[in-house]
């Protein structure tokens, strides 16, 4: 029998609503906006806010300054705190969505008021994080009556879909604790490690002529070709052997944008490639970038043009370290007794591609998991989605684990 109080699904959907409404798109005014409406409904519930304007210049001039992909004039932080004394337990969202893209390709044609279908929410950020975030302030709710012997903090944070300034400024400004849980969507698994991740840029030059004469000249996106499938072989041998906890190919390597040539009848003397580029446990900034350098030199180096017109490489925006739960934590194995005690089968243990704030944590020596509703599948989706039932899970096992650390 579970030892935690009920959850209120209707004051989740109430909240899930509200926050979706806010289209906290990151760098918007909106992403200031829902922090606000997080300082106010913590403070509701009892919990003493630390709500605070981010001095971004300081931030940016620091030497781990993790990088930002969008502009930003301000940014602000929320931390809410059930008592003195360092917390026992942090339950950390952020709050921050990506763009939804044309409205019209969604089912309700808009993409900040939620939809319940099927027993599911749809809305942009339903998935990630946004119900996530509201289970935390189901579970904060539930235990709000109950005397506790040590307090828990919830972290509500901006800018982690965009190299994760918000949980960095929060740690800047002191505010640590014993665990953490973060409420990213894992598929009813428990998250113990995550792979890191660098945004590339590859500029490749050609040498324009008239489309009617192209053997004449050399066009960047054939050059590309030979890159592209250096980068493909580059992959493979990273991916050869991933160790436990990460499944088949946590460290992939992405093109996700290319421009090339400016008129149809001219050969482009220019190629513009950018993507993402998995980062291995245990391998440094440094270290991954040479290793992404020398397979696109070496390849340039066997190709006649290339090799007199190397590409260039540089590395705009976040930069997502790996992290992990230290190996025989306890902490991993209370996440998974408090989710079986919400009611869901044994989670497994297991590693995600992707990166998150999760690094930032264990970087900071706060032993860190993530367990939240939804699957990563539907995160910066058309039509986003999240099982209510998920939702109200997640919420009920985050209240168990406030119980068992800080009763």
């Amino acid at each position: 029998m579970s030892s935690a109080p009920d959850i209120d699904v209707d004051l989740i959907r109430r909240d899930l609503a509200q926050i979706v409404n806010i289209p906290s798109v990151g760098g918007s005014d909106a992403e200031v906006a829902v922090q606000r409406w997080c300082a106010a409904t913590l403070t509701g519930l009892g919990l003493e806010v630390d709500q605070w304007n981010l001095d971004l210049d300081e931030l940016r001039a620091t030497v781990d300054y993790p990088g930002e992909e969008v502009e930003r004039e301000e940014a602000l932080g929320c931390v809410g705190v059930s008592g003195p004394g360092t917390p026992a337990l942090i339950l950390n969202g952020h709050v921050d969505v990506v763009p939804p893209g044309d409205p019209e390709t969604w089912s309700n044609a808009d993409p900040w008021l939620i939809r319940e279908d099927d027993d599911t929410w749809y809305g942009r950020g339903v998935c990630d994080m946004k119900g996530g975030v509201v289970a935390i302030i189901a579970a904060a709710r539930a235990v709000s009556g109950i005397q506790l012997s040590r307090p828990f903090a919830v972290h509500t944070v901006i800018g982690e879909e965009d190299g994760g300034l918000g949980t960095y400024a929060t740690l800047r400004r002191g505010h640590l604790g014993e665990a953490c849980v973060i409420a990213e969507p894992t598929d009813g698994q428990v998250v113990a490690a995550n792979a890191g991740s660098l945004t590339f840029r590859i500029e490749v030059v050609g040498r324009a002529t008239h489309g009617s004469m192209r053997a004449t000249g050399r066009s960047a996106i054939t050059a590309f070709e030979l890159l592209h499938h250096a980068l493909a072989e580059l992959e493979s041998v990273r991916n050869a052997a991933p160790p436990f906890p990460f499944g088949e190919l946590p460290w992939p390597i992405s093109v996700g944008i290319i421009h090339a040539g400016d008129w149809a009848s001219t050969v482009p003397d220019l190629l513009v490639a950018e993507g993402r580029y998995g980062v291995m446990p245990s391998e440094s900034f440094a270290e991954a970038k040479a290793a992404f350098e020398n397979a696109l030199a070496h390849a340039a180096a066997q190709d006649s043009w290339l090799a007199d017109n190397p590409p260039t490489v540089t590395w705009p925006g976040g930069h997502f370290a790996a992290g992990r739960l230290p190996e025989g934590d306890p902490f991993g194995a209370q996440v998974v007794d408090a989710v079986v005690a919400a009611g869901d089968p044994r989670p497994h243990l297991t590693g995600a591609p992707y990166g998150s704030d999760l690094r930032q944590y264990a970087a900071a020596d706060i032993p860190t998991v993530q367990y939240g509703p939804g699957r990563i599948a539907n995160a910066h989706a058309v039509d986003e989605q999240v099982a209510i039932s998920e939702v109200v899970t997640c919420a009920r096992a985050y209240a168990e684990l406030i119980l068992t650390r800080c009763r």
